[in-house]
């Protein structure tokens, strides 16, 4: 009876042992996007492609004591509700360490302001473009692996005027996005010598826009620059002003280089249509990027692909930097990418996880170019204007 007492109260004493020892916990992210609403084709690849960094992370030993980092997903829905209601379940509900994301101008400002900023939580979003968002009170907590509009809207206008431009029409969505590029874009235009003979925003979601491209084509423009999105209300205002012949060429930005104009309107209806967008600085990351994408079935010139996979890459390495604590992650992506250390590129976890562990600084080389943040979390950027060709784009000339 004595030594099956004694083995009974050994066989507890184990079993407490083992249940007193701390599990690892996943360490999440959010992964906030516009997976429903105006740029409900483009979040897709965007969110591929961050996942596909996680995925790097946990296939090369994961984050810190071996932990596995967890990409979680919320719908912004492009929209300011969207994304402070994805970011408060993300934050407060699911424990993120730090948000990558929202995709959309509009639901970064509010997310930030009424969650990330509060709760001291890194928001990285890789196609937030608003110059609005440089200016956000964030106690240095919100960057962007992309370039503001500031700097898209003036290139935009400088090569339009290189490639002899001389008279357009502007016709903007009345959002965060829509405004800043457009307000952008009209000042370089004519500050180099362009007309701009119609400026004007529409509303989202209407049946018909075309009083308004009546209005805008009565100041005896040819080409109409469209800044909205291509899978939303950028795609009606196209459509109409193409069916009533208001103008012979068209301009978009970032938002309407998307699918659903060439598959709705066909691609022998857009020759005379171009839109910019960013692109990676052709580089040894980019190409180690494109490769690894492809693998997984991904498609590396989707655009912001490559922004959205360095945003997450940059979120892992600052809580690996950081030792996990959410407060540091801030400072360390500021450390982990400042043009100072030993190179990094994309998929190369496991050489940045033992570089850290020795305190050896590393610099990351990004797919979409050296993201060396300002004072105020920005990024400088390249940017190229496409044409259509087939059943995609192909580059014309890049953008300065």
């Amino acid at each position: 009876m004595k030594t099956k007492f004694l083995a009974l109260a050994a066989g507890l004493l184990t079993a407490t042992a083992l249940a007193s020892a701390p599990a690892k916990a996943d360490v999440k992210i959010g992964l906030i996007g516009g997976v429903s609403g105006p740029i409900a084709a483009m979040a897709p690849a965007m969110i591929d492609s961050a996942q596909l960094a996680i995925s790097q992370v946990n296939e090369q030993g994961g984050i810190l004591a071996g932990e596995k980092l967890i990409g979680v997903v919320g719908d912004s829905a492009c929209n300011p509700q969207g994304g402070t209601d994805a970011a408060t379940k993300a934050v407060n509900i699911e424990g993120v360490s730090a948000v990558v994301g929202p995709h959309c101008s509009g639901a970064v400002l509010a997310a930030s302001a009424s969650v990330t900023v509060p709760a001291g939580i890194a928001l990285v979003t890789p196609s937030g473009t608003s110059p609005e968002i440089t200016n956000i009170a964030d106690n240095d907590t919100v960057f962007r692996t992309v370039p503001s509009d500031d700097y898209q809207g003036r290139a935009l206008a400088r090569t339009l005027r290189d490639q002899g431009y001389e008279k357009v029409a502007v016709a903007y969505i009345n959002n965060d996005y829509g405004t800043g590029l457009a307000n952008a874009f009209k000042s370089e235009f004519e500050a180099k010598g362009g007309t701009i003979a119609g400026f004007a925003a529409h509303e989202d979601g209407k049946a018909s826009y075309r009083s308004n491209l009546a209005d805008l084509a009565s100041g005896g423009a040819d080409t109409l620059v469209i800044f909205d999105y291509g899978d939303g209300t950028g795609l009606t205002v196209l459509r109409q002003a193409l069916e009533n012949g208001f103008f012979e060429k068209f301009v978009g930005g970032d938002g309407m280089k998307s699918d659903a104009p060439i598959k709705e309107l066909g691609a022998e209806n857009l020759a005379n249509f171009v839109a910019s967008s960013p692109v990676g600085e052709k580089s040894d990351s980019l190409d180690m990027f494109n490769a690894a994408f492809k693998a997984v079935g991904g498609d590396p010139d989707a655009i912001f692909a490559t922004t959205s996979y360095d945003a997450a890459f940059m979120v892992a390495l600052a809580l690996e930097k950081a030792g996990g604590d959410k407060a540091g992650v801030p400072a360390a992506l500021r450390a982990i990418s400042n043009g100072e250390g030993e190179p990094i590129r994309p998929g190369e976890w496991a050489k940045a996880k033992e570089l850290i562990a020795a305190g050896t600084a590393i610099d990351y080389k990004g797919a979409a170019g050296d993201h060396n943040f300002d004072a105020n979390g920005d990024v400088p950027g390249t940017y190229a204007l496409f044409k259509v060709a087939g059943d995609s784009f192909e580059v014309i000339t890049e953008m300065k």
